[in-house]
């Protein structure tokens, strides 16, 4: 069955708003249709997600749960591909910029273990249960797929006092190249993006205001990017036409950093 005759379904985790609702909202533009993940305490903005995707023509549909739990993202992939028939592109782009516990920021010597394993509990090991069970699902279905992650500028270079979000995403970058080598064979890309500062929700809860996040971590000189800009490049990564992109990180940060 050539990719024609289907529609592809795509899973966004963490798309109940920011970087992921942009992200799902476009793959929805782009023909797809979508699984809405993200935890059980955002249930009505993810349901509001679902009514604007439905609205553009797509199905949509939510799935709640925890992609730091391994049963609960087999159950998201497993209640995708039973609701919507098949799973084309996964986007593991659930994540958290501290583990919750004192201080989102803290030098190396201040550092709580707590809060250190929370944090890779959903940036790293979220993204590796996204990546190993959407992979099982597409080696099962044959017919390539795309996955892809969420690193950042912070996972391409370290900040002071952000050692645990730093370490985490510097290992979605390492993770995406050995998937990618592993998945070639089955006609599966798997790439990851790395914005610099995004005009989120997500940042705007960290303090009072973007320049702030700026200041903090010695770049007030930074662009600001929005989450469109993301889903711009994702709506790329996934199309036919990126087939020979594999294995990367793609900088989109304003020139923040280069490569």
């Amino acid at each position: 069955m050539s990719e024609s005759t289907y529609t592809r379904v795509a899973i966004v985790t963490g798309a109940s708003q920011g970087i992921g609702q942009g992200i799902a909202l476009r793959l929805a533009d782009d023909g797809l249709d979508v699984a809405i993940n993200d935890i059980g305490l955002k249930r009505e903005a993810v349901d509001k997600v679902v009514a604007e995707i439905q609205a553009k023509g797509r199905r949509a549909i939510a799935v709640l749960a925890d992609v730091s739990s391994e049963d609960e993202v087999k159950r998201t992939v497993e209640e995708t591909v039973q609701k919507l028939g098949r799973l084309d592109v996964m986007i593991a782009n659930a994540g958290v910029v501290h583990g919750g516990v004192g201080s989102p920021s803290a030098t190396v010597s201040e550092l709580s273990l707590q809060n250190w394993k929370n944090m890779m509990a959903v940036d790293v090991e979220g993204v590796m249960l996204c990546y190993k069970y959407a992979s099982l699902q597409m080696i099962k279905q044959g017919q390539g797929g795309r996955i892809i992650g969420a690193s950042s500028v912070c996972g391409k270079r370290g900040f002071a006092t952000l050692g645990p979000y730093c370490a985490a995403k510097f290992a979605v970058r390492g993770l995406t190249q050995c998937a990618a080598l592993e998945l070639a064979e089955h006609n599966i890309t798997v790439n990851a993006y790395a914005p610099g500062v995004i005009d989120t929700p997500f940042i705007h809860g960290l303090s009072d205001g973007i320049q702030q996040v700026k200041e903090g971590l010695g770049i007030s000189h930074a662009k600001t990017g929005y989450p469109d800009d993301i889903a711009h490049l994702v709506s790329y990564l996934v199309s036919p036409q990126a087939h020979y992109i594999t294995g990367q990180a793609v900088s989109i940060d304003g020139g923040l950093r280069m490569d």
